[in-house]
């Protein structure tokens, strides 16, 4: 008997399921730009720099049968210079421990990924999914290349082409990882939709906005914490401290008469206004710590070592 075609008894409801989605790859493989087009909501800073996403961020999306918890993780670093690089690939290996679903991201332009990421993706006992991302930026004849090398270099439940950027595909990428998810109960309350604090967003993008207005080492060696959030109704008031390891990035973060962290202050409060809806009153401080990014007080006090 052919089944195809018959109506569904509307009495019978799916399972629920719910689940955890990491996003592994490479630094600029467009890792926080899928999180976000996921989500439908800007939770993690984009930006070309390497480093860029420093924590694993927890981005909760509840459907009437499904709850996928998305996980925007650190790209893979070959080379760990800095205690805080250790804990940022300890984050992607937690949640590669932890996932139901991996989603390796590739950029079509750069396929390599180091051989100890490749054993890990293999072992791990979640489903697996290989998307190659940026598709749009290459030739037909290039694009038909790197699928088959891909094909072959990888062992996956299953291989997608995707333009995170542009969107192009990722329904069929969140009806994939939906259909290996579990069935099981929500983890979260349906209105939340991260793990992370409020102060947590207001470091972030005045650190991405700092990524893009200073050059060469000082964004690297910057961490921003917030000091005092206060909400009124119609406005946030914010005091954050700016945190460099030396007096001479603590000069090029002000700036000539402080013109540099007055254009950051400004740059920062316009996506501060955008993501909380509300007027932002924010100053800015810098300090010196010297070698924050070897400290492991300093790293579990700015987040990188919560246990």
């Amino acid at each position: 008997m052919d089944f195809i075609g018959l109506p569904l008894n509307p009495q019978i409801k799916m399972a629920f399921k719910a689940g955890f989605v990491s996003i592994i790859g490479m630094p600029n493989a467009g890792k926080s730009t899928l999180y976000n087009a996921l989500m439908g909501d800007k939770l993690a800073i984009v930006n070309p720099k390497a480093q860029t996403t420093r924590h694993r961020i927890l981005g909760i999306k509840t459907g009437e049968n499904a709850q996928v918890i998305y996980s925007d993780t650190p790209g893979i670093l070959r080379k760990a210079s800095y205690k805080m690089h250790e804990k940022m690939m300890a984050a992607v290996h937690e949640s590669m421990d932890d996932s139901d679903v991996l989603i390796l991201l590739l950029d079509v332009r750069a396929t390599e990924i180091p051989e100890e990421l490749l054993r890990r993706f293999e072992k791990s006992s979640a489903k697996k999914i290989v998307a190659i991302n940026k598709i749009d930026t290459v030739k037909q004849d290039q694009l038909e290349a790197v699928m088959l090398k891909v094909a072959g270099a990888f062992k996956a439940d299953a291989f997608m082409l995707l333009s995170a950027l542009n969107n192009f595909q990722l329904d069929k990428l969140e009806a994939e990882v939906i259909s290996y998810l579990p069935e099981h109960p929500a983890y979260f309350p349906e209105d939340q939709i991260t793990d992370r604090s409020e102060r947590f967003f207001v470091n972030e993008i005045i650190r991405n906005h700092a990524l893009k207005l200073y050059e060469d080492e000082v964004p690297y060696s910057l961490e921003v914490t917030t000091l005092f959030f206060k909400e009124d109704e119609k406005i946030i008031r914010l005091s954050c401290e700016l945190v460099v390891e030396r007096d001479s990035q603590k000069r090029i973060i002000i700036g000539n008469k402080g013109e540099a962290i007055k254009r950051l202050g400004t740059n920062a409060r316009k996506d501060l206004e955008a993501f909380f809806g509300k007027h932002i009153f924010v100053e800015l401080f810098v300090k010196v710590r010297e070698d924050w990014r070897n400290s492991k007080n300093m790293l579990k006090q700015f987040g990188y070592d919560p246990d």
